[in-house]
């Protein structure tokens, strides 16, 4: 079975031959860690590719991400990370004094200059399931522009420009997606983080009442172009996932782990595909290699039915060492009957 319908069929719940494989890697292991992952990569090829496009270059970025030090993106925020092969935190919020939101232009030139135009062909001669990612994340992106303290006061107190705000990162989001429906790719995704270890960070009424009316036009959009709909949102986010299934995502990649993972399946298998994971924070990092296998297949007793439905999605961290990526894919590899799936 060729990738592409690999991925379609677990999305579709139409009995693929395994779980499509895909793997996410932090910017440490891409920078620091290549020929690890070319042997991983060739051995356990990934069933998911990313298209052949370019964005144009923002105005305001400056100095470059994920090295230790200071740099800006698109949007004018200030981010500063430790160590190399980080992300790092933003530290200087453009909009945290709501004055400046009169002059304040959205990074429209990245959509203006982005060069989509070797996309179809890429995704003819591939039979990977192509899967755009996107710049859409409004929750995050409305902290990093305002300063998550302040947002949060803002979900509170609900000034005229916090409307103001969502409704520009909104307008700039539906441009973004109808440049990707255009093209031939086969999936959008998009994100946000939504959960601490213990539940949501604002109420599920406040994220009903203003960013749920969000996700559910970029899903509309996006199956009317005939494409998968595809989310991410890190933390316990049990609340909500009745929701995504409701707007129409298409696969869910969550924390697993900070959930009760049996709890979640009995309600929810058989109506949206889990792509993914595994226990980044303990087990991927720290554990042994039969912690990880052992991790793997908790999950698949609870969601690999056979059906379709799950991805084996993980992150490959900075401190995860190779044998447990190695571990987990073999883990993927057992017969469900093996591991009493």
């Amino acid at each position: 079975m060729e990738s592409r319908e690999r991925v379609i069929r677990a999305l579709r719940f139409q009995r693929p031959d395994r779980a499509p494989r895909d793997l996410w890697l932090l910017p440490g292991v891409t920078l620091f860690r290549q020929e690890q992952v070319r042997a991983v990569q060739a051995r356990f090829p990934s069933d998911f590719t990313g298209p052949d496009a370019t964005y144009g270059r923002g105005e305001r970025a400056q100095g470059t991400p994920n090295l230790r030090g200071r740099w800006v993106d698109e949007w004018g925020c200030v981010w500063e990370a430790a160590e190399d092969g980080v992300i790092g935190e933003v530290k200087g919020p453009p909009l945290a004094d709501w004055s400046a939101l009169d002059t304040y232009r959205l990074p429209h030139e990245v959509l203006r200059n982005a060069d989509l135009s070797r996309v179809d062909d890429f995704c003819r001669r591939t039979d990977r399931f192509v899967l755009a990612g996107t710049l859409i994340r409004p929750f995050e992106r409305m902290q990093f522009l305002r300063g998550s303290q302040n947002l949060y006061l803002d979900l509170g107190c609900a000034p005229r420009e916090l409307y103001r705000l969502r409704d520009m990162l909104h307008e700039f989001a539906l441009q973004e997606l109808e440049l990707w429906c255009a093209t031939a790719v086969d999936g959008i995704s998009f994100m946000d983080d939504w959960g601490s270890m213990r539940g949501l960070l604002i109420s599920p009424q406040t994220w009903r009442e203003f960013f749920k009316p969000l996700y559910a036009e970029y899903c509309r959009v996006i199956h009317r172009a005939g494409k998968f709909a595809f989310f991410h949102s890190d933390g316990h986010i049990a609340a909500i996932i009745p929701d995504l299934i409701e707007i129409g995502v298409d696969a869910l990649n969550s924390q697993l782990f900070c959930m009760d993972i049996e709890a979640i399946a009995a309600r929810f298998c058989g109506q949206i595909t889990f792509w993914g994971e595994l226990d980044r924070q303990h087990i991927l990092p720290f554990g042994s290699p039969q912690d990880v296998r052992q991790a793997v297949r908790r999950v698949r007793r609870a969601l690999d039915t056979g059906e379709g439905g799950v991805i084996a999605q993980f992150e490959w961290g900075n401190d995860t060492p190779m044998e447990n990526v190695i571990a987990a894919y073999e883990a993927w590899e057992e017969p469900r009957e093996a591991i009493g799936a």
